[in-house]
Protein backbone atom coordinates (compact mmCIF):
# COMPACT_ATOMS: atom_id res chain seq x y z
CA UNK A 1 0.00 0.00 0.00
CA UNK A 2 2.87 2.34 0.83
CA UNK A 3 4.52 1.63 -2.53
CA UNK A 4 1.26 2.47 -4.29
CA UNK A 5 1.05 5.82 -2.43
CA UNK A 6 4.62 6.68 -3.35
CA UNK A 7 3.93 5.79 -6.98
CA UNK A 8 0.80 7.95 -6.97
CA UNK A 9 2.77 10.84 -5.49
CA UNK A 10 5.47 10.53 -8.15
CA UNK A 11 2.85 10.46 -10.91
CA UNK A 12 1.21 13.58 -9.47
CA UNK A 13 4.53 15.44 -9.27
CA UNK A 14 5.37 14.44 -12.84
CA UNK A 15 1.94 15.64 -14.02
CA UNK A 16 2.40 19.03 -12.32
CA UNK A 17 5.87 19.47 -13.85
CA UNK A 18 4.59 18.63 -17.32
CA UNK A 19 1.65 21.04 -16.96
CA UNK A 20 3.95 23.83 -15.77
CA UNK A 21 6.30 23.28 -18.68
CA UNK A 22 3.38 23.29 -21.12
CA UNK A 23 1.97 26.52 -19.69
CA UNK A 24 5.42 28.08 -19.79
CA UNK A 25 5.90 27.04 -23.41
CA UNK A 26 2.54 28.53 -24.34
CA UNK A 27 3.21 31.84 -22.57
CA UNK A 28 3.00 34.67 -25.06
CA UNK A 29 6.07 36.79 -25.63
CA UNK A 30 5.97 40.43 -26.75
CA UNK A 31 6.72 41.02 -30.43
CA UNK A 32 9.66 43.39 -30.79
CA UNK A 33 11.12 45.56 -33.51
CA UNK A 34 14.64 47.02 -33.19
CA UNK A 35 15.18 50.47 -34.72
CA UNK A 36 18.10 52.92 -34.67
CA UNK A 37 17.27 55.87 -32.45
CA UNK A 38 16.56 59.34 -33.78
CA UNK A 39 19.79 60.51 -32.13
CA UNK A 40 21.88 57.92 -33.98
CA UNK A 41 20.16 58.72 -37.30
CA UNK A 42 20.68 62.45 -36.80
CA UNK A 43 24.35 62.12 -35.79
CA UNK A 44 25.03 59.95 -38.83
CA UNK A 45 23.13 62.10 -41.32
CA UNK A 46 20.15 59.80 -41.90
CA UNK A 47 17.28 62.23 -41.43
CA UNK A 48 14.65 63.52 -43.83
CA UNK A 49 12.76 66.79 -43.47
CA UNK A 50 9.25 67.83 -44.48
CA UNK A 51 6.85 70.63 -43.69
CA UNK A 52 3.98 70.07 -41.30
CA UNK A 53 1.68 73.11 -41.15
CA UNK A 54 4.62 75.39 -41.89
CA UNK A 55 6.95 73.79 -39.35
CA UNK A 56 10.05 71.87 -40.47
CA UNK A 57 9.98 68.34 -39.05
CA UNK A 58 12.83 65.84 -39.18
CA UNK A 59 12.20 62.08 -39.32
CA UNK A 60 14.64 59.16 -39.57
CA UNK A 61 15.45 57.98 -43.10
CA UNK A 62 15.72 54.27 -42.30
CA UNK A 63 15.85 53.19 -45.92
CA UNK A 64 18.95 55.24 -46.73
CA UNK A 65 20.58 54.21 -43.45
CA UNK A 66 20.26 50.53 -44.37
CA UNK A 67 21.49 51.16 -47.90
CA UNK A 68 24.55 53.15 -46.86
CA UNK A 69 25.60 51.91 -43.43
CA UNK A 70 26.72 48.27 -43.29
CA UNK A 71 27.30 48.48 -39.53
CA UNK A 72 23.60 49.27 -38.96
CA UNK A 73 22.46 46.09 -40.67
CA UNK A 74 25.02 43.98 -38.80
CA UNK A 75 24.31 45.61 -35.43
CA UNK A 76 20.53 45.16 -35.69
CA UNK A 77 21.05 41.56 -36.84
CA UNK A 78 23.22 40.98 -33.78
CA UNK A 79 20.60 42.42 -31.40
CA UNK A 80 17.87 40.44 -33.18
CA UNK A 81 19.93 37.29 -32.63
CA UNK A 82 20.44 37.99 -28.93
CA UNK A 83 16.71 38.53 -28.46
CA UNK A 84 15.71 35.50 -30.55
CA UNK A 85 18.06 33.29 -28.52
CA UNK A 86 16.04 34.29 -25.47
CA UNK A 87 12.70 33.44 -27.05
CA UNK A 88 11.51 36.91 -28.06
CA UNK A 89 9.90 37.06 -31.54
CA UNK A 90 11.17 39.93 -33.64
CA UNK A 91 10.02 41.89 -36.64
CA UNK A 92 12.73 42.88 -39.09
CA UNK A 93 12.88 46.63 -39.69
CA UNK A 94 14.41 46.39 -43.16
CA UNK A 95 11.73 43.92 -44.30
CA UNK A 96 8.95 46.12 -42.95
CA UNK A 97 10.34 49.12 -44.83
CA UNK A 98 10.27 47.13 -48.07
CA UNK A 99 6.68 46.11 -47.39
CA UNK A 100 5.70 49.72 -46.86
CA UNK A 101 7.41 50.76 -50.05
CA UNK A 102 5.49 48.14 -51.97
CA UNK A 103 2.29 49.84 -50.83
CA UNK A 104 3.72 53.32 -51.40
CA UNK A 105 2.68 54.10 -47.83
CA UNK A 106 5.92 55.68 -46.73
CA UNK A 107 6.13 58.01 -49.74
CA UNK A 108 2.57 59.20 -49.12
CA UNK A 109 3.57 60.04 -45.57
CA UNK A 110 6.77 61.97 -45.92
CA UNK A 111 6.82 63.61 -49.34
CA UNK A 112 4.13 66.16 -48.59
CA UNK A 113 5.03 69.68 -49.79
CA UNK A 114 3.34 73.02 -49.25
CA UNK A 115 2.73 72.33 -45.55
CA UNK A 116 0.11 69.58 -45.81
CA UNK A 117 -0.56 67.87 -42.49
CA UNK A 118 1.02 64.49 -41.91
CA UNK A 119 -1.22 62.19 -39.91
CA UNK A 120 1.37 59.61 -38.92
CA UNK A 121 5.13 59.51 -38.70
CA UNK A 122 7.15 56.79 -40.44
CA UNK A 123 7.79 54.99 -37.15
CA UNK A 124 4.04 54.96 -36.45
CA UNK A 125 3.47 53.45 -39.87
CA UNK A 126 6.18 50.87 -39.25
CA UNK A 127 4.71 49.92 -35.90
CA UNK A 128 1.26 49.54 -37.38
CA UNK A 129 2.58 47.40 -40.23
CA UNK A 130 4.76 45.26 -37.98
CA UNK A 131 2.19 45.09 -35.17
CA UNK A 132 5.10 45.07 -32.74
CA UNK A 133 4.19 45.36 -29.07
CA UNK A 134 7.50 46.95 -28.17
CA UNK A 135 9.99 49.05 -30.12
CA UNK A 136 13.62 48.84 -29.05
CA UNK A 137 15.49 52.07 -29.82
CA UNK A 138 19.20 51.49 -30.14
CA UNK A 139 21.94 54.10 -29.89
CA UNK A 140 25.62 53.24 -29.99
CA UNK A 141 28.94 55.06 -30.33
CA UNK A 142 32.36 53.69 -31.14
CA UNK A 143 35.12 54.78 -28.75
CA UNK A 144 38.76 54.64 -29.89
CA UNK A 145 41.72 54.75 -27.47
CA UNK A 146 44.92 53.92 -29.30
CA UNK A 147 44.72 50.41 -30.75
CA UNK A 148 41.77 49.50 -28.53
CA UNK A 149 38.11 50.14 -29.20
CA UNK A 150 34.91 49.92 -27.20
CA UNK A 151 31.23 50.62 -27.73
CA UNK A 152 28.95 52.75 -25.58
CA UNK A 153 25.29 51.83 -26.08
CA UNK A 154 21.80 52.76 -24.94
CA UNK A 155 18.80 50.47 -25.40
CA UNK A 156 15.31 51.80 -24.74
CA UNK A 157 12.23 49.60 -24.75
CA UNK A 158 9.18 51.68 -25.70
CA UNK A 159 5.54 50.65 -25.61
CA UNK A 160 4.38 51.02 -29.22
CA UNK A 161 1.04 52.58 -28.26
CA UNK A 162 1.96 54.99 -25.48
CA UNK A 163 5.67 55.61 -26.25
CA UNK A 164 6.30 55.10 -22.54
CA UNK A 165 9.74 53.76 -21.71
CA UNK A 166 9.30 50.40 -20.06
CA UNK A 167 12.88 49.06 -20.08
CA UNK A 168 16.35 50.48 -20.43
CA UNK A 169 19.92 49.28 -20.58
CA UNK A 170 23.06 51.35 -21.05
CA UNK A 171 26.76 50.88 -20.64
CA UNK A 172 30.22 50.70 -22.19
CA UNK A 173 31.94 47.48 -23.09
CA UNK A 174 35.51 46.58 -22.15
CA UNK A 175 38.20 47.92 -24.52
CA UNK A 176 39.15 45.37 -27.15
CA UNK A 177 41.46 45.02 -30.12
CA UNK A 178 38.45 43.83 -32.16
CA UNK A 179 37.63 46.13 -35.06
CA UNK A 180 34.12 44.78 -35.63
CA UNK A 181 31.40 46.99 -34.17
CA UNK A 182 28.76 44.20 -33.91
CA UNK A 183 31.11 42.08 -31.77
CA UNK A 184 32.00 45.03 -29.55
CA UNK A 185 28.30 45.81 -29.14
CA UNK A 186 27.47 42.20 -28.30
CA UNK A 187 30.15 42.19 -25.58
CA UNK A 188 28.80 45.45 -24.17
CA UNK A 189 25.15 44.35 -24.22
CA UNK A 190 25.49 40.80 -22.88
CA UNK A 191 25.81 41.88 -19.24
CA UNK A 192 22.54 43.82 -19.44
CA UNK A 193 20.31 41.96 -21.88
CA UNK A 194 18.68 39.51 -19.46
CA UNK A 195 17.55 42.20 -17.00
CA UNK A 196 16.35 44.26 -19.95
CA UNK A 197 14.34 41.33 -21.30
CA UNK A 198 12.88 40.65 -17.85
CA UNK A 199 11.53 44.22 -17.80
CA UNK A 200 10.06 43.80 -21.29
CA UNK A 201 8.35 40.55 -20.30
CA UNK A 202 7.01 42.05 -17.08
CA UNK A 203 5.45 44.93 -19.02
CA UNK A 204 3.97 42.54 -21.55
CA UNK A 205 2.55 40.35 -18.76
CA UNK A 206 0.83 43.46 -17.40
CA UNK A 207 -0.62 44.19 -20.86
CA UNK A 208 -1.81 40.61 -21.15
CA UNK A 209 -3.52 40.75 -17.74
CA UNK A 210 -4.78 44.34 -17.73
CA UNK A 211 -5.01 45.33 -21.39
CA UNK A 212 -3.20 47.69 -23.73
CA UNK A 213 -3.33 51.39 -22.86
CA UNK A 214 -4.76 53.89 -25.35
CA UNK A 215 -6.28 57.38 -25.35
CA UNK A 216 -9.74 58.25 -26.71
CA UNK A 217 -11.03 61.72 -27.62
CA UNK A 218 -14.69 62.48 -28.32
CA UNK A 219 -15.40 65.69 -30.23
CA UNK A 220 -18.31 67.20 -32.16
CA UNK A 221 -18.61 68.98 -35.49
CA UNK A 222 -19.88 72.51 -35.04
CA UNK A 223 -22.50 71.79 -37.70
CA UNK A 224 -24.08 69.15 -35.45
CA UNK A 225 -27.22 70.55 -33.84
CA UNK A 226 -26.78 68.43 -30.71
CA UNK A 227 -24.01 67.97 -28.12
CA UNK A 228 -22.75 65.57 -25.45
CA UNK A 229 -25.30 66.82 -22.92
CA UNK A 230 -28.28 65.71 -25.00
CA UNK A 231 -30.43 63.25 -23.04
CA UNK A 232 -31.57 59.84 -24.21
CA UNK A 233 -34.20 58.27 -21.97
CA UNK A 234 -33.22 60.63 -19.15
CA UNK A 235 -29.44 60.12 -19.38
CA UNK A 236 -26.89 62.48 -20.93
CA UNK A 237 -24.95 61.21 -23.94
CA UNK A 238 -21.64 61.81 -22.16
CA UNK A 239 -22.65 59.52 -19.30
CA UNK A 240 -23.89 56.91 -21.78
CA UNK A 241 -20.46 56.92 -23.42
CA UNK A 242 -18.81 56.58 -19.99
CA UNK A 243 -21.03 53.59 -19.24
CA UNK A 244 -19.98 52.02 -22.56
CA UNK A 245 -16.33 52.54 -21.68
CA UNK A 246 -16.85 50.93 -18.30
CA UNK A 247 -18.46 47.85 -19.86
CA UNK A 248 -16.03 47.47 -22.76
CA UNK A 249 -12.60 48.12 -21.24
CA UNK A 250 -10.49 45.51 -19.47
CA UNK A 251 -11.62 45.41 -15.85
CA UNK A 252 -13.44 48.71 -16.48
CA UNK A 253 -10.14 50.60 -16.39
CA UNK A 254 -10.09 54.13 -17.83
CA UNK A 255 -9.90 57.72 -16.62
CA UNK A 256 -12.21 60.54 -17.69
CA UNK A 257 -9.80 63.48 -17.86
CA UNK A 258 -12.17 66.03 -19.38
CA UNK A 259 -15.90 66.17 -20.08
CA UNK A 260 -17.89 69.10 -21.46
CA UNK A 261 -20.82 69.51 -23.83
CA UNK A 262 -18.37 69.63 -26.74
CA UNK A 263 -15.62 67.13 -25.93
CA UNK A 264 -14.54 64.25 -23.74
CA UNK A 265 -11.06 62.88 -23.10
CA UNK A 266 -10.45 59.38 -21.82
CA UNK A 267 -6.92 58.38 -20.82
CA UNK A 268 -5.39 55.13 -19.56
CA UNK A 269 -8.08 53.28 -21.50
CA UNK A 270 -7.30 49.56 -21.34
CA UNK A 271 -8.33 47.40 -24.31
CA UNK A 272 -7.68 43.66 -24.75
CA UNK A 273 -4.32 42.68 -26.21
CA UNK A 274 -5.95 39.96 -28.33
CA UNK A 275 -9.44 39.39 -29.67
CA UNK A 276 -11.48 36.20 -29.24
CA UNK A 277 -9.67 34.62 -32.18
CA UNK A 278 -6.22 35.28 -30.75
CA UNK A 279 -5.43 38.12 -33.18
CA UNK A 280 -3.67 41.24 -31.96
CA UNK A 281 -6.10 44.07 -31.19
CA UNK A 282 -5.42 47.63 -32.34
CA UNK A 283 -6.95 50.85 -31.07
CA UNK A 284 -8.78 51.82 -34.24
CA UNK A 285 -10.48 48.49 -34.78
CA UNK A 286 -11.47 48.15 -31.14
CA UNK A 287 -12.92 51.64 -30.80
CA UNK A 288 -14.91 51.16 -34.01
CA UNK A 289 -17.24 49.28 -31.65
CA UNK A 290 -18.05 52.58 -29.93
CA UNK A 291 -18.53 54.18 -33.35
CA UNK A 292 -21.08 51.50 -34.31
CA UNK A 293 -22.76 51.78 -30.90
CA UNK A 294 -23.38 55.51 -31.38
CA UNK A 295 -24.48 55.09 -34.99
CA UNK A 296 -27.11 52.52 -34.03
CA UNK A 297 -30.57 53.18 -32.59
CA UNK A 298 -31.64 54.96 -30.50
CA UNK A 299 -28.76 57.44 -30.98
CA UNK A 300 -28.23 57.28 -34.76
CA UNK A 301 -25.35 59.75 -34.57
CA UNK A 302 -22.99 60.00 -37.57
CA UNK A 303 -19.45 59.40 -36.28
CA UNK A 304 -16.11 59.99 -37.98
CA UNK A 305 -13.30 57.81 -36.57
CA UNK A 306 -9.66 58.89 -36.90
CA UNK A 307 -6.37 57.80 -35.39
CA UNK A 308 -3.39 59.82 -34.21
CA UNK A 309 -0.38 57.55 -34.18
CA UNK A 310 -1.00 54.12 -32.76
CA UNK A 311 -2.38 54.85 -29.33
CA UNK A 312 -4.91 57.63 -29.80
CA UNK A 313 -8.37 57.43 -31.35
CA UNK A 314 -10.54 60.46 -32.14
CA UNK A 315 -14.31 60.13 -32.68
CA UNK A 316 -16.00 63.24 -34.05
CA UNK A 317 -19.79 63.27 -33.67
CA UNK A 318 -22.34 64.75 -36.03
CA UNK A 319 -20.93 64.03 -39.50
CA UNK A 320 -18.53 61.79 -41.45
Amino acid sequence: MRNINILSLLVSVFFVLVCNQTISAQAKKPTIMVVPSDVWCNENGYMRTYKNQGEIVKVPDYKRAFQENADLLLVISKINGLMADRGFPLKNLESEIKSLEAESAEDALITSKNGAEVAETPIDKLRKSAKADIVMQLTWKLNVAGPKKSVTFNLQGLDSYTNKQIATAAGTGSPSFSAEVPLLLEEAVLNHIDNFNASLQSHFDDLFANGREIKVRIKRFDSWASDLEKEYEGQELGLIIEDWMSSNTVKGRFSTTNATENLMLFEQVRIPLFDDNGNATDARRYMSKLQKFLQAAPYKIPVKLMTKGLGEVVLVLGDK
